[in-house]
């Protein structure tokens, strides 16, 4: 692809394999090639098997409470629109307020910057996450969507789900798994909405960003 045809959207989906990462114990994505042009046939046909929480995805509400709603019911337009990518710099545990509290939020999605998770096909466990505090802050400055690098706005070892709860009790939607070690701080425009599953307790998306912040 020449510069002069070089698309300008920056692309922070994980590739789909069977070799990406789910967290343990889940579904690990595999494609099975029903038809095939190598076995004679004249077409390509194939099926998956995977967790919903795939790669770059987004948790829906139902996920982590009882009366949670299904991935289809989630505000679209929360996906798509003004976003801003922060970059914190501890490398575990919680992100706390004091960590980007100096920064001002220009945007009404949030993305952080970790690089707890460097290599979406072999899994650390020692990932950063969301503290309470900081997801509740968030939501007081009129964010509506956050986001983060690694596969959880919890630790791996969470059974309460702290973080998880505040999106809930909040109505914060969420997408987790992405891929920003090629994105500096700044303001962009997101495109990353869920399909519609119906009563999904999540959904893999494209997650894309634009330098223009003011696209729509």
């Amino acid at each position: 692809m020449t510069e002069k045809n070089k698309s300008p959207w920056i692309d922070i989906t994980p590739p789909i394999t069977e070799r990406l990462g789910v967290f343990p114990g889940d579904t690990p994505f595999r494609r099975n090639i029903i038809l095939d042009f190598k076995q004679g046939n004249n077409i390509v046909l194939s099926s998956v098997s995977t967790t919903l929480h795939l790669g770059a995805h987004a948790d829906s509400s139902s996920h982590y409470h009882a009366s949670g709603e299904g991935v289809e019911k989630r505000p679209v337009d929360a996906f798509i629109g003004k976003a801003q990518v922060i970059r914190v710099s501890g490398k575990t545990g919680r992100i706390e307020i004091n960590e980007f509290s100096t920064v001002k939020i220009e945007a009404p999605r949030v993305l952080f910057r970790t690089d707890s998770f460097p290599d979406t096909y072999n899994w650390n466990h020692d990932f950063r996450s969301f503290s309470p505090e900081a997801l509740g802050y968030l939501a007081d400055q009129g964010v509506v969507l956050v986001g983060i690098d690694t596969p959880s706005v919890d630790p791996e070892d969470s059974k309460s789900l702290e973080a998880h709860q505040i999106l809930y009790s909040r109505n914060l939607c969420v997408l987790e798994g992405l891929v920003l070690t090629h994105v500096t701080e700044g303001l962009y425009t997101l495109v990353a909405p869920p399909l519609p599953i119906v009563d999904g307790d999540a959904s893999p998306v494209r997650a894309l960003l634009h330098p223009n912040p003011n696209i729509f």
